[in-house]
C-alpha cells in the first residue's frame, strides 16, 4: 500500500458478535439521548405532522464499559409512532455531524438498497441453471432490467412520490398490465386495456423515454 494512504473502517453493530449498543449507557449519554428525543417529539407536535422531523446532534461520552471517551452521533426522527434513535461512534475527528451520517454511514446502507432492490424485486439472485454461462447470462440480462427500472424512475417528476418508488412497485402499478388474450385459428391476439390506474403518469414516462437515448 502507498505511504500516507488512509483506510476508512465502516462496521455495522448489529452485525458483530459483541454489538457496540450492548454496554450499559452512562447517566451523561443516557440524558444526553433523553433530552434530545423529548425535545425532537415536542417540535413534531408543534408542527404541521406532514413528515417526520429529524434531528442531529453530537457529543462525547461513553458507555460504562468502555475506558475511553469517543465521538458520538445521535440521530433523532420524530413521527406519529414515536421517536427513532440511531447512534454512529466514530474516530474521525472533523466533518459535522449531519455529514457524517448522511453522506458517509448512510452511503452504506443506500448501497445496500441497491443489491436489494436488484435481488428481491427483479429476481437477480434466481440462477438455477446447471451451467455457469447460462446463469452468467442471466445476471447479464436482470443487470439490464435494473438499468430500464433505474431510467424509468429517473424519468418521474422530481417532487412525486414516484420518483423514489421502489422497483416492485414500478412493475406492479405501472407496467405489469392485465391483457385478453383471443387464439382464434390462424392468429392470437391481444387486446390491452383502454384504462389503467397509473395511466397518466405512464403517458407522461413513455413522453420523456427519447431522452434516455438523445
Amino acid at each position: 500500500m502507498p505511504a500516507g494512504r488512509r483506510i476508512t473502517d465502516r462496521g455495522w453493530g448489529h452485525l458483530a458478535l459483541h454489538p457496540p449498543s450492548a454496554p450499559t449507557p452512562t447517566s451523561t449519554l443516557r440524558r444526553h439521548v433523553e433530552c434530545l428525543e423529548a425535545s425532537t417529539a415536542a417540535r413534531f407536535a408543534a408542527s404541521d405532522g406532514r413528515t417526520k422531523l429529524r434531528r442531529i446532534t453530537e457529543f462525547y461520552d461513553g458507555a460504562a464499559s468502555w475506558d475511553r471517551v469517543e465521538r458520538i452521533i445521535a440521530r433523532v426522527e420524530a413521527g406519529h409512532g414515536g421517536t427513532d434513535t440511531r447512534f454512529v461512534v466514530t474516530s474521525l475527528p472533523s466533518g459535522s455531524a449531519r455529514a457524517l451520517y448522511e453522506r458517509r454511514y448512510c452511503q452504506r446502507g443506500q448501497a445496500e438498497n441497491h443489491i436489494k432492490s436488484w435481488k428481491r424485486h427483479l429476481a437477480a439472485d434466481r440462477t438455477s441453471c446447471t451451467k455457469a454461462t447460462a446463469n452468467q447470462v442471466r445476471l447479464f440480462l436482470h443487470a439490464g432490467a435494473y438499468w430500464l427500472m433505474w431510467s424509468l424512475r429517473t424519468l418521474m417528476p422530481r417532487r412525486s412520490s414516484w420518483r423514489t418508488a421502489q422497483f416492485d412497485t414500478l412493475r406492479l402499478r405501472m407496467i405489469k398490465l392485465a391483457v385478453r388474450v383471443v387464439e382464434l385459428k390462424t392468429q392470437v391476439k391481444l387486446h390491452l386495456p383502454s384504462r389503467a390506474p397509473c395511466q397518466s403518469i405512464l403517458a407522461f414516462v413513455l413522453g420523456r423515454v427519447p431522452r434516455l437515448i438523445s
